[in-house]
């Protein structure tokens, strides 16, 4: 990475004592080796990004300006998240300036940095949080929004099972997209949640008629009434309602047919997903209310491990080496959410069948892809040959 593009304090260039200008470099650093996903259909020409923004001018335009008007939320939720902290204030302040002074750059010259990305821009924010010395503004939020849908997460098991097997299916996509909904990365749906009474089934009502703006629902169906899966990977978003009442009955699901489920959190924070320590912990909450999920939890056919990730988009080229090991045998990959199933890897073909599900939670972006806002994607294909 060129200096100064992940965000954190340092100098894009120096100069020798000889008056030569010379430019630096940051490096990436993790504790394992970090692989590419091996279900890649062409690994060499992987590129995460379904849009360039040094190529789009349009696009660029309207992201900067999105970020802009939205780090006075981020700062506000980092103050707020260290109520003790008689730095907090003035940490916030700095962590503004930093960011809006980035952005203003980026405006002048978009490829001072290097590939300008919404994930390189979303990834920035997380390394200015960090810098500043707040490493998860969230993790109340979570931790309350978790505590509700669980309460939950009994009587919506018993709802799903009075369903016949299609009708649970409609239920359970329809309840996966509509759990995407809750996203304090997202400036419309974080309007309504702060406005109060916006829960599951609000968000239920939010989710439009069929067919949808890429809609592969009922091939989805078709392909579920054949043999069941081998091992599916899903990769995970956003706590609470979205996992608890989302993606966990989905997966007990796939586990009821017989399917392996790998559950890929992100290693750290990012906005409010779910990290790889709480999911670990989710996992043994919900194990004591179902027991499917913990029948498959003893007999290890429900696991959960990290990517390596550190941000709300996600990099299938760098992914942690025990993921990686146990993806050799997946034949069902599914990536949730709008950072890891559209702003990254849309249109990535994989060598094994892939589900791609999310709602569009920015009024923009839905209309630039011919929708209204809160349109769906759900991308069903099979193997690419």
């Amino acid at each position: 990475n060129y200096a100064g593009s992940s965000g954190l304090q340092t100098q894009a260039s120096v100069m020798l004592c000889n008056g030569v200008p010379v430019d630096q470099l940051e490096l990436d650093c993790w504790q394992s080796p970090l692989l590419f996903c091996p279900l890649l259909a062409d690994p060499t020409n992987y590129v995460p990004d379904t849009v360039d923004l040094n190529a789009d001018h349009e696009a660029r335009e309207y992201w900067l300006h999105c970020f802009e008007s939205q780090v006075e939320k981020f700062v506000l939720k980092a103050i707020e998240s260290q109520p003790q902290s008689k730095t907090a204030a003035t940490r916030g302040q700095q962590l503004k300036e930093k960011y809006l002074s980035r952005l203003q750059h980026l405006k002048l010259q978009p490829f001072a940095y290097g590939n300008l990305t919404v994930r390189s821009l979303l990834d920035t924010i997380e390394h200015c949080l960090k810098e500043f010395d707040f490493p998860d503004p969230y993790l109340a939020q979570k931790q309350l929004e978790n505590e509700c849908a669980l309460a939950l997460f009994p009587e919506r098991l018993a709802e799903l099972d009075m369903l016949d097997e299609t009708e649970r299916n409609i239920d359970l996509a329809t309840s996966v997209l509509a759990g995407n909904m809750f996203d304090w990365g997202a400036k419309e749906v974080v309007d309504l949640m702060e406005a109060g009474d916006f829960g599951f089934k609000q968000a239920r009502d939010k989710i439009p008629a069929r067919p949808w703006l890429v809609d592969c629902l009922d091939e989805w169906l078709i392909r579920l009434k054949g043999p069941p899966h081998k091992c599916a990977a899903i990769f995970i978003d956003n706590s609470g309602v979205d996992f608890v009442l989302g993606i966990l009955p989905f997966a007990r699901e796939l586990l009821r047919r017989g399917t392996k489920v790998i559950l890929c959190a992100n290693s750290a924070p990012a906005l409010n997903d779910v990290t790889h320590s709480e999911l670990l912990v989710l996992i043994r909450q919900v194990s004591s209310m179902c027991d499917v999920i913990a029948g498959a939890v003893t007999e290890g056919r429900l696991v959960a491990m990290e990517t390596a990730q550190a941000g709300p988009c996600l990099d299938l080229s760098k992914l942690d080496r025990e993921l990686v090991n146990a993806m050799a045998h997946v034949d069902l990959l599914v990536l949730e959410g709008m950072g890891r199933a559209v702003h990254t890897n849309l249109d990535t073909k994989f060598t094994c069948e892939s589900l791609k599900m999310a709602v569009i939670k920015n009024r923009w972006l839905a209309n630039r892809l011919g929708g209204p806002m809160f349109s769906v994607v759900w991308k069903y294909e099979k193997p690419q040959s």
